[in-house]
């Protein structure tokens, strides 16, 4: 039920009352009544601190279903505390709304947020809302913990440790496609399942909190994979002064990633690159990957051994199947 409504509140009180006052569930919040939040890290634990943000026709479709927006904001967040090993602790969230975004959009995106949430323990705290002439942007900023001192970096890896990534890799890259042209789905001779698939990994990454605490026991550096694997596993290198070798055959896809190469072999460049996968990027010590590798499996995930580390200075080399280096027109995404 909508809580009353005061006349003698603004607008934006009254959409905050709405929409986002149920979100705040943690009594640091005050039930957003108050213009600053309060939360206590965890005893022995040091805060992880994040912010991401997404805009509609950079990030999103404006046309995309509210609800899967809402999931997206606050998931590409909690990608990125799985990578560090951390657990989140709750979330401030700033809306600019251009004029054209009424209840029929709030609504789903409120009840989307709110249900991700609840799913991964990550509360509302408080946040802005503002008008904007522009297109609706969404910018989240996150709180995690980690025991003291031992946060995931990216600039942990040694040479001799295998790189290992979650999931697979290149179906939001694909679905990305599919969602620009889709008769894509015709040429790359899909199936409604394999089609839904590419799709719904654009629309909602699925981001591996549930390995955080395993990553961070077994890995040495680790990072999510937001703008293609290639680019951010140079970015990895380069933050550690190593370089690493991948075999691309070795990349996990799935069946519907699989099916669109078949038809269509110059996809290799957009999986490895295209970004918004949310996967985790990981360098493991050698015997410690079947010990992440079991945990892992526990939690649902697959963890996949795609290469090694090497000592150089901040590469990453893509092999074929012949072992003759991949080159890419753009190794990762950009927006600059």
């Amino acid at each position: 039920m909508s809580p009353a409504v005061n006349k003698q509140q603004s607008g934006e009180e009254r959409l905050i009352g709405r929409y986002f006052a149920p979100l705040a569930k943690h009594p640091g919040a005050f039930g957003l009544s108050d213009d600053a939040a309060v939360i206590e890290p965890p005893a022995g634990c040091d805060l992880v601190l994040k912010t991401d943000g997404i805009i509609g026709g950079v990030h999103f479709f404006p046309d995309d279903p509210p609800d899967t927006v809402g999931k997206k904001a606050l998931r590409v967040n909690l990608s990125d505390l799985a990578a560090k090993g951390a657990r989140p602790l709750g979330f401030l969230l700033t809306l600019a709304l251009p004029k054209e975004i009424g209840d029929d959009w709030l609504a789903p995106f409120a009840r989307g947020l709110g249900a991700d949430a609840e799913t991964f323990g990550c509360p509302l705290l408080g946040g802005d809302t503002d008008r904007t002439p522009g297109p609706i942007t969404i910018s989240i900023a996150m709180f995690g913990a980690v025991p003291h001192g031992q946060m995931l970096r990216r600039s942990g890896a040694k040479p001799g440790d295998r790189i290992v990534v979650t999931g697979t890799i290149g179906d939001a890259a694909l679905g990305l496609k599919l969602r620009r042209d889709p008769d894509c789905a015709r040429r790359w001779d899909l199936g409604e399942r394999e089609r839904d698939r590419l799709r719904d990994r654009y629309l909602v990454p699925q981001p591996r909190n549930a390995i955080a605490e395993a990553l961070r026991r077994h890995a040495s550096a680790a990072m999510d994979i937001s703008d293609g694997l290639a680019g951010d596993l140079a970015k990895l290198c380069s933050a550690s002064g190593v370089a690493a070798e991948v075999g691309a055959a070795r990349v996990p896809i799935s069946e519907a990633a699989r099916t669109a190469l078949a038809k269509e072999p110059v996809l290799t460049e957009t999986i490895l690159t295209g970004g918004d996968d949310y996967e985790v990027l990981a360098c493991v010590p050698m015997d410690r990957v079947e010990p992440l590798r079991r945990e892992a499996a526990a939690a649902d995930v697959a963890v996949t051994e795609i290469g090694a580390v090497n000592v150089g200075e901040g590469t990453a080399t893509f092999l074929d199947a012949k072992g003759k280096p991949l080159a890419f027109a753009q190794a990762s995404y950009s927006h600059f």
